[in-house]
């Protein structure tokens, strides 16, 4: 499926302005993300990412998806929402699955952990749709991730919103919009195995 044409026939018909929870994992991800979606959405971005084991990687990454807000004059509006922040739920969904590889079966629980809060605190705070800026990322699964928030319609009233954020060289912006903002841009996902995996490269 082409999830970015997917996304585009969803936004037919919908008036501007419609608000939109969007899960964030980070300030790079997020400014070609919202570069694109703040010009219809009013977007609050929600930080969940209790995978971001290091506090100070934790606290430094919202800060700088504070920051971006703060420098961009997008359409709509865009607002934060910080997520409650517990690493054990992390690892008690990584259980058994510590020494799975990078792009496994762990990132797959990952993603799913992430985008079900999403849902859930886009229900309670209602939103008609919700989305994720993870498939920005070219080292993430965009069918796995877009599978877990088509599957998240039966279980909550939003929507989940298609997305292949990598289309239409959205990383590449988000690189250049990087630059221009002078972002933090880490080099790994946020928990303990990436970085042990990638120590071990």
């Amino acid at each position: 499926m082409n999830y970015d044409l997917e996304m585009q026939k969803q936004m037919e018909g919908l008036p501007e302005g419609t608000k939109l929870l969007l899960h964030a994992c980070c300030a790079p991800c997020s400014s070609a993300v919202l570069e694109r979606l703040a010009s219809f959405f009013e977007v609050t971005i929600f930080y969940y990412n209790p995978n971001i084991t290091d506090e100070t990687e934790y606290q430094k990454r919202i800060v700088e998806i504070q920051k971006l807000i703060s420098m961009i004059h997008p359409k709509y509006p865009v607002s934060l929402l910080e997520g409650r922040y517990q690493p054990e739920e992390f690892f008690e969904m990584a259980k058994g699955l510590e020494e799975e590889p990078e792009r496994g079966a762990r990132c797959y629980k990952c993603y799913q952990l992430r985008l079900e809060e999403t849902a859930k605190v886009a229900e309670k705070k209602g939103f008609p749709f919700f989305c994720t800026t993870l498939t920005l990322s070219p080292h993430k699964n965009a069918f796995w991730i877009n599978e877990i928030g088509e599957r998240l319609n039966d279980c909550y009233s939003p929507t989940y919103l298609y997305s292949d954020f990598k289309k239409k060289e959205g990383y590449k912006r988000s690189i250049e919009l990087s630059r221009k903002y002078d972002l933090y841009r880490q080099d790994y996902c946020g928990c303990i195995y990436s970085i042990r995996d990638k120590k071990e490269e």
